[in-house]
């Protein structure tokens, strides 16, 4: 199909340009457009032919839940059968904002988007154009990250064009995304609430506010044989470069030494700003290690690039699994298919 491209860098900007954005996704297309975290590839969440080709454009398996995107708390009861205290709260705290809350899901959400499940993913992004597109399209929006399945997440509209054009209607150019990784998403839908995917806001931030908050164990290990994801990035290898990725856990003395140890052609890092002077392969940097919102920020480029450079085989350089640092490591394990070096 023609993909159109709308460059637009604020809601004041090109007003003609985000208003067929939204018609596009008001009649059932699809559109690539910017939050704060990474592009969504967005369509009518309550219309389910229009989510199937979602999973159509980037290949991606339908038992994988989508998360609907809201501009408003007054579309909340339309989506959500129940709104416990704890969702209040997190609401006041981390809404409009990168925090997805899974509660169980009204009648009006087609199992298409929830993959089968009976709760609901539900994000309210602090990104204006995002927001804009849903209020002006007056629909909720399915959206996941707007790449090919199992690809780096895109932060960029480029990333989009690299993946999806010719496969969807429409890509909303609005710069790059701030967070740079996937919101965090936590379940309401059991009695204590469970992190299944970590993002921008942290364990340690829902906790402030909650009390307990426990984290999946699929967040740091893979999903045990038959079971169903509750969350999108939970259950298949995620955002992977072409190349073989080995995640390796160590010092910056130990890791360099690993690295030169096993240099030949086609072998990269992807490391910290400072192990640089110390490998003797070519090296994709993904910020400082004492900086996770740094590492958030640049790493699916960073993985892009190791495409770019025609890497081959990567070893990944570990990061904390404080704070932020925990999603960095959760993207950093699927990109690896849990291949992981203890030194």
């Amino acid at each position: 199909m023609e993909t159109k491209l709308f460059k637009i860098n604020s809601i004041y900007e090109n007003p003609d340009e985000l208003e067929q954005a939204a018609q596009i996704l008001a009649r059932g297309g699809l559109v690539a457009f910017p939050t704060e975290t990474v592009y969504g590839l967005g369509a009518n969440g309550l219309n389910a032919d229009a989510v199937r080709a979602i999973y159509q454009a980037k290949g991606r398996p339908s038992d994988n839940p989508l998360i609907l995107h809201i501009c408003d708390l007054e579309m909340l009861p339309q989506l959500a059968r129940e709104v416990p205290e704890a969702a209040v709260k997190l609401a006041m705290a981390f809404w409009p904002g990168p925090l997805t809350m899974v509660l169980p899901k009204t009648d009006q959400v087609p199992d298409v988007v929830s993959g089968g499940l009976d709760t609901v993913a539900i994000r309210f992004p602090s990104h204006l154009i995002a927001r804009e597109l849903i209020r002006r399209s007056q629909k909720p929006i399915a959206a996941p990250s707007a790449n090919l399945s199992g690809s780096p997440s895109p932060t960029t509209a480029q990333h989009c064009i690299d993946d999806l054009m010719g496969r969807v209607d429409a890509i909303v150019d609005g710069g790059s995304c701030g967070v740079g990784l996937e919101s965090t998403v936590v379940s309401l839908a059991g009695e204590i609430p469970m992190v299944l995917r970590p993002g921008g806001v942290t364990v340690e931030q829902l906790r402030e506010v909650l009390g307990e908050v426990r984290v999946d164990p699929a967040v740091t290990h893979p999903m045990a044989q038959g079971q169903k994801a509750a969350s999108p990035g939970m259950k298949y290898k995620h955002y992977a470069p072409k190349a073989k990725v080995i995640l390796v856990e160590a010092d910056q003395d130990a890791f360099c030494q690993y690295v030169n140890a096993n240099k030949k052609p086609g072998v990269f890092a992807l490391c910290f700003s400072e192990d640089v002077p110390d490998l003797q392969v070519p090296v994709v940097c993904y910020g400082g290690q004492t900086h996770p919102e740094q590492q958030a920020h640049a790493l699916f480029d960073a993985l892009r690039r190791l495409d770019q450079e025609k890497a081959e085989l990567v070893y990944a350089h570990c990061p904390s699994q404080q704070g932020v640092g925990l999603a960095v490591y959760n993207r950093l394990l699927r990109a690896a298919a849990f291949d992981l070096v203890e030194l």
